[in-house]
């Protein structure tokens, strides 16, 4: 059972692209080496990838670690700073957009697309490559857990 799915929804919904605008398009991370644009296009990714676009083959993690990597993300503790991902490597992908702005209302548009696609079918669970199949609840919760994780890495508390 996810706690507080509704807040995370709402901060999802409106919170969290509020919250990146804040963000200063130079600002320097606290920790991490991307900057807020590739920040953002890496959360437009990782939404999208929330309802299954683009569907992702490669998995990175073993039956015997599932069971404790879906205990993480169920709880509340947070993604640790620097954590790594191994679809990204060590160095930041090069920005797509044009500027910061662009890539936050990239977000905006990966958020509304998310809650469509769950709309659409209740049903829905997407293969994550890290966490197994996971559903709406589940999606929600991993997906708040991240971007409040980047969030902290520019130094925003979202409430």
């Amino acid at each position: 059972m996810i706690e507080n799915l509704p807040l995370k929804e709402q901060f999802l919904r409106e919170g969290f692209v509020s919250a990146l605008r804040t963000i200063a398009p130079a600002a320097q991370p606290l920790f991490g080496k991307m900057n807020p644009q590739q920040m953002a296009e890496h959360m437009a990714e990782y939404i999208r990838l929330g309802y299954g676009n683009p569907v992702v083959a490669e998995i990175f993690y073993t039956q015997d670690s599932l069971e404790k990597l879906r205990q993480f993300i169920l709880s509340e503790k947070p993604f640790k700073d620097n954590t790594p991902n191994p679809i990204l490597g060590n160095t930041p992908r090069p920005c797509v957009f044009s500027d910061y702005a662009a890539a936050v209302t990239d977000v905006e548009r990966a958020v509304d697309e998310l809650f469509r696609a769950f709309e659409q079918n209740r049903e829905l669970t997407v293969a994550s490559p890290f966490f197994g199949r996971l559903d709406y609840p589940m999606t929600v919760h991993l997906l708040d857990k991240h971007a409040r994780h980047h969030l902290r890495q520019f130094g925003i508390s979202a409430a």
